[in-house]
């Protein structure tokens, strides 16, 4: 979620597809989203076992009354993303699509187009996950809160994007703003 400011060298050096101008289309709430999330879930129990640490519903599809992009985002504590042997092939196997590979996470994708999927495999214990899981937290317990996200969201679908990513880092000061309130510490 946080790292150094985005480039076009650095996304590409970073994702496995070239950059995809594009717009934001959001979504209202869908309850079904959950549903897709256990479903998921239970899938990725059933083929990566024991290795996946723990396996949590994260980003906006994961927060009542929130609109968003219908993708749903799950991070999967893996303990070491990088060595990619001990986990990769299964859930290769099963569909899932590397979109982005750097040290210490990978992100897939699967269920497109009509049910797609972000999988974010991070330490269980990482920073980002706890990241994830705090700013989660936050805008499910506060409506002012998850108001400002989406009004943000809102205002930033309005553009076109060189990449999804570049539209991702935009919302970077709104959500800090909404982790501090949160007591998280940078």
């Amino acid at each position: 979620m946080a790292g150094e400011p985005l480039t076009d060298d650095v996304l590409s050096a970073i994702l496995m597809r070239p950059l995809r101008p594009t717009r934001v289309v959001l979504a209202e709430y869908d309850p079904q989203w959950p549903v897709r999330f256990a479903a998921r879930a239970a899938d990725l129990r059933r083929i990566l076992g024991d290795r996946a640490r723990l396996i949590e519903h994260i980003g906006s599809t994961s927060v009542p009354g929130l609109a968003a992009k219908p993708i749903v985002d799950i991070v999967v504590g893996i303990d070491d993303p990088d060595d990619e042997p001990a986990y990769l092939p299964d859930l290769e196997a099963a569909g899932y699509e590397v979109g982005a590979r750097e040290p210490g996470h990978r992100c897939l994708r699967i269920g497109e187009p009509d049910e797609p999927v972000n999988l974010h495999c991070y330490p269980p214990d990482d920073v980002e996950t706890r990241r994830y899981l705090a700013f989660r937290d936050r805008l499910r317990a506060s409506d002012a809160d998850r108001d400002l996200y989406e009004r943000t969201k809102r205002e930033l679908a309005e553009r076109e994007w060189r990449d999804i990513n570049y539209y991702a880092e935009a919302k970077w000061p709104v959500i800090r703003e909404i982790l501090g309130r949160a007591g998280w510490v940078e």
